[in-house]
């Protein structure tokens, strides 16, 4: 059963702190529990649901109304959504999009997302801001609130999870597809001139796109995929993907992009990719208080001094301090100074811990799918 633009049925957001919150279900009728978190992004929902980093966590919008555009496959990141749950204040009853091909509560149902409407998100914020990200629960037993809390305290948590080869493709596939453009206009994306290899962590499809942008041929594999298997590519580059959970637990993604570096191909990782990429160095990770997910973050380019607005998607973060004498660090994030960006100081590898595919508004990072094309360029000289 499910509820499709839903929000009438009893439901319970129930934290692993005690606190409980009383709405109304929609989506999956079905009990669903993960890390909460929220997201401060007043669009792009439909973004953020369908992007694979989200596994095993309830997402919480900030944004008051959610649901009004509708949802359609061309802006979706992924071929289906991968949080558990979602949490929003108030889910618009009408769709008002051209683009629109259904509606928010039958799309999260149809493929098993329990979510929760009427929640006073902002109080709940509050509480993460202070307490930290929580495990959490979702469901329709609205008159068991204690055993519902219990069930949040006994699921796992992200740290040591694996949850990487929960969502990497199956089999190697090719990519060769630019950004969305006007339906009817003839495409425009330059001529292939690189062959990458993709590291599918959980590769969002903004990312193939911005690639393929830039020049480049994308041959997509899946994560435990051993190094010697993509240097028998013979890639001109190397991608690490975005991806879910705890960095420190995907030892394969770490051991292979260690490989990789001492070959000396140039290679670009983003979220995910990046962290794996400090552990490959001989940094450490370590689990943020909340995590940043939002479209509005301020990250400082340290070389220019200007300040970039991005969107992000992480719970994780590369130690600052264990990078002393192994990379340079390239970006910081205005908020809090965690580690955005860095660089090897001798290999062409770099990366960031933001996603400049994902055009918040501004496109201030596009720049960095160019310096991945140029280190390609300077490597083939």
């Amino acid at each position: 059963m499910a509820d499709r633009a839903g929000g009438t049925a009893p439901a319970l957001l129930a934290l692993e702190d005690g606190s409980v919150y009383r709405g109304a279900g929609f989506g999956a009728v079905a009990e669903r529990a993960g890390e909460l978190v929220f997201n401060t992004a007043i669009t792009g929902y439909q973004e953020i649901l369908t992007d694979p980093s989200y596994r095993g966590q309830i997402v919480l919008m900030t944004a008051p109304e959610i649901g009004n555009v509708g949802v359609n496959a061309e802006d979706f990141e992924s071929a289906r959504p991968f949080c558990a749950g979602f949490v929003v204040r108030s889910l618009s009853p009408r769709v008002s999009s051209w683009r629109a091909e259904g509606d928010l509560g039958g799309f999260v149902a149809e493929h098993g997302v329990a979510g929760i409407a009427g929640i006073d998100t902002r109080a709940v914020t509050r509480r993460l801001r202070i307490g930290g990200a929580q495990r959490a629960v979702i469901t329709r037993q609205v008159d068991d609130p204690s055993g519902a809390v219990e069930r949040a305290r006994k699921h796992p948590t992200l740290e040591g999870r694996d949850l990487v080869k929960e969502v990497t493709s199956a089999k190697p596939f090719e990519w060769d597809q630019g950004p969305w453009q006007t339906p009817g206009t003839k495409r425009n994306d330059p001529p292939a001139r690189h062959r990458v290899v993709a590291y599918d962590y959980g590769i969002k499809r903004g990312i193939l796109r911005r690639l393929r942008h830039a020049g480049c041929h994308v041959f997509v594999v899946p994560a435990q995929t051993p190094a010697k298997d993509v240097l028998a590519e013979k890639p001109d580059g190397v991608f690490l993907s975005n991806g879910p959970g705890d960095p420190a637990a995907v030892a394969y993604a770490v051991a292979a992009a260690a490989e990789l570096c001492a070959a000396g191909k140039p290679i670009f990782g983003i979220c995910l990719g990046h962290q794996i990429l400090g552990l490959a160095l001989g940094g450490k990770t370590y689990k943020l208080k909340f995590g940043h997910h939002g479209a509005n973050h301020p990250v400082m380019d340290l070389t220019t001094r200007k300040v970039e607005i991005t969107s992000q998607n992480h719970g994780f973060a590369v130690d600052v301090d264990s990078l002393v004498g192994k990379a340079v660090l390239t970006h910081i994030n205005v908020n809090d100074n965690t580690v955005e960006g860095m660089r090897h100081d001798r290999l062409p590898v770099f990366s960031v811990q933001y996603h400049p595919e994902a055009s918040p508004g501004p496109n201030d990072p596009a720049y960095l799918f160019a310096r991945f094309a140029k280190l390609m360029d300077e490597a083939k000289r």
